[in-house]
């Protein structure tokens, strides 16, 4: 399985589980498989919804900081990969 670095944690919301992330390179689409790891995270889920300032889209580009909802609690710093 090939991975990607496509971003980086930027801050975790416990409530709703979603996770604010740096978009750092390529392309998020909803349906893409991520991979999240960091120092006590590691775990898979696939993107199901993204939005970026309270508003739904479709796709995020580099450059974007987006939220989207995670299964488990993320960590400032994780890193993203997207599984190609």
């Amino acid at each position: 399985m090939q991975e990607e670095k496509v971003g980086k944690v930027q801050k975790f919301f416990s409530k709703p589980s979603v996770a604010a992330i740096e978009v750092i390179a390529g392309v998020l689409k909803i349906g893409d498989k991520l991979h999240f790891k960091g120092h006590t995270t590691d775990f898979e889920d696939t993107i199901t919804s993204m939005q970026v300032e309270n508003e739904p889209i479709e796709e995020a580009k580099q450059g974007d900081l987006i939220g989207i909802g995670v299964k488990e609690r993320v960590r400032e710093n994780d890193t993203v990969y997207k599984i190609v």
